[in-house]
């Protein structure tokens, strides 16, 4: 197995230790209040949730397909896109590496986990903006960029030839 190759295997196994407490770990914490006279503050709501926690509430809550969609693109399709990369490096034959690898790039695309780690990101400066909503990014966020950023960086170091 070519060096490259072998960077690429512990980038996609240290994506994959990363990918774990991403899902696991508490993701956003928001919290809102509000200054009541004579009360003072009085807090309205307050959520904390990890990205499975956040499936599971979904699902809970008869929002099916938007719980199946996050579980999909955030946990399904990061795990299979690993395990094909790990396939490519131990398959011989050059013309099946060759089309498991254009699969994992085109499944690439379509992978929302990178739209996921935005989208958090925006609402989390979103609710900064309003002195009345306190927001906070947590542990389990800064894992998913890491899986995020290393599992790109390992088909980046790839070589397929």
């Amino acid at each position: 197995m070519k060096t490259q190759n072998k960077i690429a295997l512990l980038l996609i196994v240290i994506s994959l230790i990363c990918l774990y407490p991403g899902l696991v770990f508490d993701i956003l914490s928001i919290e809102i209040n509000t200054e009541l006279p004579l009360l003072g503050k009085i807090n309205l709501y307050q959520s904390q949730q990890s990205i499975l926690e956040t499936i599971q509430s979904l699902h809970r809550d008869n929002n099916t397909l938007v719980a199946f969609l996050i579980l999909f693109f955030s946990v399904m399709v990061p795990i299979l896109k690993a395990l094909i990369l790990m396939m490519v490096l131990a398959v011989q034959d050059f013309g099946a590496r060759q089309q498991w690898f254009q699969f994992v790039r085109a499944i690439g695309k379509w992978s929302m986990a990178d739209v996921f780690v935005v989208g958090v990101f925006l609402a989390f400066l979103a609710t900064r903006s309003n002195e009345n909503i306190n927001a906070a990014l947590h542990p389990g966020f800064y894992y998913f960029l890491a899986y995020c950023l290393i599992s790109l960086l390992a088909i980046q170091v790839m070589k397929v030839e």
